[in-house]
């Protein structure tokens, strides 16, 4: 069952919302919805019907992985420009799922240890196991974006690594790994509103950080970095999603409704008793 075919989606989000060939990113604007013209009321409800179906499905790969039935598993990985609500994304859909079967990597600086390796060193460490949703906040295109950006490493090596990423990716997509890429598109001045609300209030000041105003400085070249991630690494077994996010609860339900796309697809199943039901039945209603 396809989640336009049980919510008020208008078209399939995973279709809908895809990069493909000739993608531009100046072309999607922040403020749209696209797929989706219900409205918000009608967006926290398919929310929240959308989460009773994600735990079913999550809790069916989990078990089915843990009775050796299964190497499959999905890899969410979550780029955007600061304030665009990835930390969101996390509470509000990963976060209506059972826990125990979910890996969270937030990406940060590299450590002295990790730049001793090649970059994808930390990030194969923490690919999900057999029957895991795995969530990157951040992730190894963090060293193609701010690295090109700001010229942390070589122009050659820096063409490197998109090969690199994409034979990456596709040994994990030849594992079984679904990997769902997703880039939460917010406006300019969106990031400009969200990053004041935090100066206004005490409880929002630790979110924030000094440095994303010298990052916003930088923002024409992020958005041609981020075209180029596009060109360079969105493929047939790997494709780059594009949401626009400047309205929270969209980005939320299309996010939510890329992973039950990917679940769906895998289409798990409870593994099947081990022993005989009738015979454990009566031995416990004797003990």
């Amino acid at each position: 069952m396809s989640v336009k075919s049980h919510t008020n989606w208008t078209a399939e989000p995973s279709k809908l919302l895809r990069v493909g060939k000739g993608f531009t990113l100046a072309d999607v604007d922040p403020d749209t919805k696209p797929g989706y013209d219900a409205g918000k009321q009608h967006g926290a409800v398919d929310l929240t019907e959308g989460a009773l179906s994600l735990d079913d499905l999550q809790e069916r790969l989990y078990a089915e992985s843990r009775a050796d039935a299964t190497n499959a598993a999905v890899l969410l990985v979550l780029q955007a420009m600061d304030s665009a609500g990835k930390g969101g994304i996390i509470r509000h859909v990963v976060g209506s799922v059972d826990p125990q079967g979910v890996a969270l990597t937030a990406f940060k600086k590299p450590t002295d240890e990790e730049r001793a390796h090649d970059f994808l060193w930390r990030v194969e460490q923490r690919v999900p196991a057999p029957g895991f949703i795995g969530v990157f906040d951040r992730s190894h295109y963090e060293d193609v974006l701010i690295g090109k950006v700001r010229s942390l490493a070589p122009e050659d090596e820096i063409e490197r690594r998109y090969g690199a990423i994409v034979d990456f990716e596709k040994r994990l997509t030849d594992g079984g790994t679904r990997v769902v890429k997703v880039m939460l598109h917010i406006s300019r001045d969106e990031q400009r509103a969200r990053l004041a609300e935090r100066l206004d209030r005490a409880d929002k000041h630790w979110k924030y950080n000094p440095g994303d105003v010298d990052e916003r400085e930088l923002w024409p070249a992020y958005m041609d970095a981020y075209q180029t991630v596009f060109d360079r690494t969105s493929t047939a077994n790997a494709p780059w999603h594009v949401v626009p996010a400047n309205s929270k609860w969209y980005a939320r339900l299309a996010v939510q409704a890329l992973l039950l796309h990917a679940l769906e697809d895998i289409d798990p199943q409870w593994p099947a008793a081990t022993f005989d039901v009738k015979a454990e039945k009566k031995r416990l209603a004797a003990s």
